[in-house]
């Protein structure tokens, strides 16, 4: 899972801008980055300002749109575009109208010169929602006394003409996520909150801690600090009876969210029921291995190099698990330099730079890693007692199906109302899909598969 957001910020969040002094370089630039043979087009937005220029980003082949960059400087014809987030630099010169520049990434640097054209317009998925719409969508915020009192920005939709409806609260999944979960031009939690209020079901749904409006540290967050977030929505709500029925606040997780889900309701017994999107149901260590390995076999690595990947992988996961501060990081290193060394694809040992290597290490070893890998899910699941959906797309090769699902159903053998489904040809995103691929993720029309949709309304309509 958390891997899925290293690799969505790596193929997805690319970013420039560009300027020359004396010269009018405000609007928008093209050129194609190629990334491991894929022409990825690129499109940066230039605007300008008494502070400067300001640049965003549109990849209209992943349907991303308007992602802002977080510094841009013009010296002389010079222009250096930044993204920390991602670890990206883009230097460019501005000459005869056109950038000529580098992108550097990872450790990595590619080609990758603009000329001018046409503003890209942004498309809109068919199952998001148009304005007005038939219910109330209100914005709320609310604190976390468990985190310094931080504000989480959210919204509450309500239908019309319900009187104290149930109401579900909405828990992403890993890696910082905005209200709507939005991913590559795709909005599920926007769409599935929309299809849940039709049916008179009220939801909150809200940023992640330190993300679009929300206030807070994500970085150094854990698995266990976002159920405080969980908590806080959940203790906003309860002052809300004037508009939901208090005491029928349910959860719904999608990917992490649906490990948050059970933390949150094996010590809150006042939680109504539990959705789980694709939620693990084994170990962080298991949940990662299998991933990594469906996902290198649908990108067609060697068999050997996957076998190879997976040996080291177990490794990196038991000393994240077992962390020992330095002496970790510098055995983790010692592991991936090796790895390097038994990799055949070019492709594969292109990845590996030492760049990537040090980021892994960090990735590997921080607080959110050390403890995703170190919990097991059937410690809450095994103290759930209100009504459970666990549901998962049988392409899902971010949280395997049926090894996921076996899991969460042996975690809830003592619960008396648990109901176990898997949808034939749904990804992981719950998208009709042919293979399952991440690569496919983007290009598929549909957001969220209307018979997902419907089984997860109904199965909550049914238990008030």
């Amino acid at each position: 899972m958390q891997s899925i957001i290293k690799l969505i910020f790596k193929l997805a969040f690319l970013l420039g801008a560009m300027f020359a002094s004396a010269q009018d370089i405000s609007g928008t630039w093209k050129g194609n980055l190629n990334v491991q043979g894929m022409e990825l087009p690129i499109v940066f937005n230039i605007s300008q300002s008494d502070d400067g220029y300001t640049t965003t980003l549109d990849s209209p082949k992943q349907g991303a749109y308007d992602l802002p960059t977080d510094k841009t400087v013009l010296e002389g014809s010079t222009l250096t575009i930044t993204y920390a987030q991602i670890g990206m630099e883009y230097t460019a010169i501005f000459a005869n109208g056109k950038l000529q520049g580098t992108f550097k990434q990872s450790g990595q640097t590619f080609p990758l010169n603009m000329t001018k054209g046409e503003k890209e317009t942004k498309k809109v998925k068919p199952q998001e929602p148009k304005k007005p719409y038939p219910y109330t969508a209100e914005e709320v915020t609310f604190e976390n006394a468990k985190a310094e009192n931080i504000k989480l920005a959210g919204t509450l939709t309500l239908p019309k003409d319900v009187k104290n409806p149930p109401v579900a609260i909405l828990i992403s999944g890993s890696g910082p996520q905005d209200r709507n979960e939005e991913l590559l031009g795709h909005k599920p939690f926007l769409v599935l909150a929309d299809h849940l209020t039709r049916q008179g079901i009220a939801v909150l749904r809200y940023d992640d801690r330190g993300t679009a409006k929300s206030e807070g540290d994500f970085s150094s967050a854990t698995s266990f600090d976002f159920a405080t977030d969980v908590e806080a929505a959940m203790a906003y709500l309860q002052t809300r009876s004037d508009v939901v029925d208090v005491t029928k606040i349910g959860l719904i997780g999608h990917s992490e969210g649906g490990l948050i889900a059970p933390i949150v309701a094996a010590r809150n017994n006042n939680v109504a029921y539990c959705v789980l999107l694709a939620g693990p149901g084994v170990d962080g260590k298991t949940v990662l291995l299998t991933q990594g390995k469906r996902a290198a076999e649908l990108e067609g690595y060697p068999a050997e190099d996957i076998a190879a990947s997976q040996e080291a992988s177990a490794k990196l996961y038991t000393i994240s698990a077992n962390y020992k501060g330095e002496a970790s990081k510098k055995e983790m290193k010692a592991i991936l330099h090796d790895l390097k060394t038994k990799i055949t694809s070019e492709k594969g040992k292109a990845e590996l730079t030492d760049a990537v290597i040090n980021q892994q290490v960090e990735a590997f070893t921080s607080p959110w890693m050390r403890a995703f890998m170190s919990y097991d899910p059937q410690v809450s699941l095994q103290k759930v007692n209100c009504p459970v959906l666990a549901v998962n797309g049988e392409k899902d090769f971010q949280v395997l199906p049926k090894m996921n699902l076996d899991g969460i159903q042996k975690g809830l053998q003592h619960n008396k109302d648990v109901t176990i489904k898997e949808f034939k040809n749904l990804n992981h995103l719950f998208q009709t899909s042919e293979t399952g691929a991440f690569s496919e993720y983007a290009t598929i029309e549909e957001t969220f598969a209307p018979v997902a949709l419907n089984f997860i309304s109904d199965w909550i309509n049914a238990r008030f």
